[in-house]
């Protein structure tokens, strides 16, 4: 088994990606001497370099990534070697134009961006496993190797092809998945609309069509895009493995962003041996920092809870949205050592060296146009520091309160065409139910839906479209054993195949809900519903309202006015040792957190939302220690109560049991005892 850690780091992962092919020479030795300054520790080398490495096919330039290895080695900093396959040279598409891939309305993309591969194509995966192995041979025994990094970013910017080679290869998968065309039939329900298959070579891609095309179709080819992409990450993590055993090999993972959702992470993660990922602050209106503590959450679940690493996020503005705002004066270490305080063993960014020329040139790096006399390098520099005074954390595990259902598959089922109301959005109910449990203070771990749920009191169903039988018992037998279900509407409608479960809805969850829904009636724009339920408690709804009959449980909260006016809102259904909550409208901030409030109770769950709103305050631990991080999100000081006297390791200063946080700054606290 490969290691699971960067080899010969004996420090967290400080650094960024490093494009020294961008610059002169001379300007690698004030990159070596200025990332000692900075306590840089790794960085990541060669990701987008294929064209300069091998500048005719079969003719191999290593000279100038020897120097700069060697260089690096000499200076202490360690190498995320990145094999450059997200950017096939022009050679390459001049002799295989077929690699290029195709949109569903049948338009090539053209060459002259990055990551323009079709994963069909057999040119691709044999050009790409001869540049990996070329370079597994030359480098597996550098001194200054301590990561392999394959490809990057899968899925951005294309996360399907729809060519011919892509037909075929997708019979072939649906050959091996289903057995027989009849299965295949019998999956996609194509007796709907005449669409019935006699052979597999009638089979096509879901291209464009005049009307919305068949769901199950269009779900399976999500799976196959997402395998195929998995198969060419395999190739060539398997050489890897073979030619540098003991070098972990990873990707960049990009978990929590709705724009790229086309891989199926729960899947990559158990391909590879470190958890990467990248993030990016989306500047929507939205609190950030609440995003930043879901990814990280999210990105730690995908590796079992295992350490991971933050292998790219900005130092201030991006380069890539309508808007690109510079980060306030701390927010990069604040930024940073959130992704820390849930799981990540460091802090890496895009990219060291800001770009003078390129796409990507006014995106923000460790070193910016302005050099050394600059905020961000100052701040840079500073960040380093607090990096290097955690070292002890490295190993440690971020503790988690409560879970969330979190299924890829199922996201992508929803956004599907022809749903009920146009105005629900599945990812808007996850981030609103994650919101309400950071407010409250609640570390969140995902789960897979089939996932063992045990160790949790508290688990949270946002909007759970999809939902296999054996996901539906398993959610029965986790509450049944003293577990507390809290699940929000059209969850658990469809079976894997998006074909809905027989029987009234919720389908999968009838059982552990003690309850079926009649009818659906979503609600038209601007509309809004009450809901009253105890002492008089007025709760309020949007986008959709339910027909809901008990079978079982109790009713809490009853629909005031609207469609379903006198009937039952939101339910509370005790089963075996547990209870599950339904909850049949979208409830505003307010709203939806006196239900989770009161799920918190029924579970046990300690409350603290007491502490200050946006102040975190995250527990790392393990078998040397106990860790506390404060993050101050405000503009004002906060305090924060401790378990008990400690040492606060940024600044060396002793704590007692209150501990007190300057505005937007990072407190981290080791507990005595």
């Amino acid at each position: 088994m490969s290691p699971t850690t960067p080899q010969g780091l004996t420090r967290l992962a400080f650094g960024g990606d490093y494009n020294p092919e961008q610059w002169p020479e001379d300007v690698w030795q004030e990159d070596v001497r200025l990332m000692r300054e900075a306590g840089v520790t790794l960085v990541s080398v060669g990701i987008f370099s294929w064209a300069l490495l091998e500048p005719e096919p079969g003719r191999y330039d290593f000279g100038w990534l020897d120097r700069v290895l060697d260089l690096l080695h000499a200076h202490g900093v360690r190498v995320d070697l990145g094999t450059p396959t997200v950017a096939p040279p022009a050679w390459f598409y001049r002799a295989h134009p077929d690699a290029l891939p195709v949109t569903a309305d049948g338009v090539r993309l053209a060459y002259g961006s990055r990551a323009a591969i079709c994963h069909s194509s057999p040119a691709y995966r044999e050009a790409a496993v001869r540049i990996t192995t070329e370079l597994a041979r030359r480098y597996a025994s550098h001194p200054a190797l301590a990561l392999w990094h394959v490809h990057n970013e899968y899925g951005v910017p294309v996360s399907a092809c729809y060519c011919d080679g892509c037909a075929a290869h997708f019979r072939r998968w649906l050959d091996a998945t289903y057995g027989s065309v009849e299965a295949v039939n019998e999956a996609w329900g194509t007796a709907f609309w005449g669409q019935r298959y006699g052979t597999y070579e009638e089979i096509l891609p879901p291209r464009t069509t005049p009307t919305a095309g068949n769901p199950a179709q269009k779900l399976d080819y999500r799976r196959f895009a997402d395998a195929t992409i998995r198969e060419n990450f395999r190739a060539e993590r398997d050489v890897l493995h073979a030619l540098s055993p003991g070098i972990p090999v990873t990707t960049n993972f990009m978990t929590a962003l709705s724009q790229c959702d086309a891989l199926d992470y729960w899947a990559w993660g158990r391909e590879v041996d470190l958890v990467t990922n990248d993030h990016y602050l989306i500047t929507d209106g939205r609190r950030t920092h609440v995003n930043l503590a879901m990814a990280a959450d999210l990105t730690r679940s995908v590796a079992g809870g295992a350490p991971w690493l933050l292998l790219e996020h900005s130092t201030s503005g991006v380069n890539w949205q309508p808007r690109n705002p510079a980060k306030r004066p701390g927010e990069m270490a604040r930024n940073s050592l959130a992704h820390v305080a849930r799981g990540s063993e460091g802090a890496m960014f895009f990219q060291w060296r800001q770009s003078r020329r390129g796409a990507e040139k006014f995106h923000s790096a460790m070193v910016p146009h302005g050099g050394t006399d600059t905020r961000i390098w100052r701040e840079v520099v500073e960040l380093g520091a607090g990096i290097g005074a955690l070292e002890e954390i490295r190993g440690t595990r971020t503790v988690p309160d409560v879970a969330m259902l979190w299924d890829w598959q199922s996201w992508w089922a929803q956004r599907l065409e022809w749903r009920p109301n146009e105005a629900h959005d599945a990812r808007e109910r996850a981030d609103s139910f994650y919101e309400t449990l950071y407010d409250r203070h609640l570390t969140v771990d995902f789960a897979h839906p089939e996932a063992d749920l045990s160790a949790y009191p508290l688990v949270v169903v946002p909007a759970l479209y999809l939902m296999t039988e054996a996901a539906g018992r398993n959610l029965r037998e986790y509450v049944e054993n003293g577990g507390t279900l809290v699940v929000s509407y059209f969850s658990g409608i469809v079976d894997e195949h998006d074909a809905v479960h027989p029987g009234a809805y919720p389908g999968a969850l009838r059982d552990v809900l003690g309850l079926t829904v009649d009818e659906w009636s979503p609600l038209l724009d601007h509309q809004r519903v009450g809901l009253t339920g105890p002492g008089g408690a007025v709760l309020t709804g949007d986008v959709w309202t339910e027909f809901v009959r008990p079978r079982g449980a109790e009713t809490v909260w009853t629909y005031a006015d609207g469609p379903a006016a006198g009937g039952p809102a939101v339910t509370r259904h005790r089963l075996g040792r547990g209870t599950a909550w339904y909850v049949s409208t979208r409830l505003d901030a307010a709203s939806l957190d006196a239900i989770v409030a009161a799920a918190c109770e029924d579970a046990g769950v300690p409350g603290r939302a007491a502490l200050p709103r946006d102040v975190e305050v995250v527990r790392r631990a393990g078998a040397h220690g106990h860790y506390v991080f404060v993050l101050n999100h405000t503009g004002e000081e906060a305090k924060v109560p401790l378990d008990g006297a400690g040492t606060e390791l940024l600044t060396g200063d002793a704590t007692t049991g209150t501990l007190t946080v300057p505005a937007g700054a990072v407190r981290v606290v080791r507990l005595a005892g």
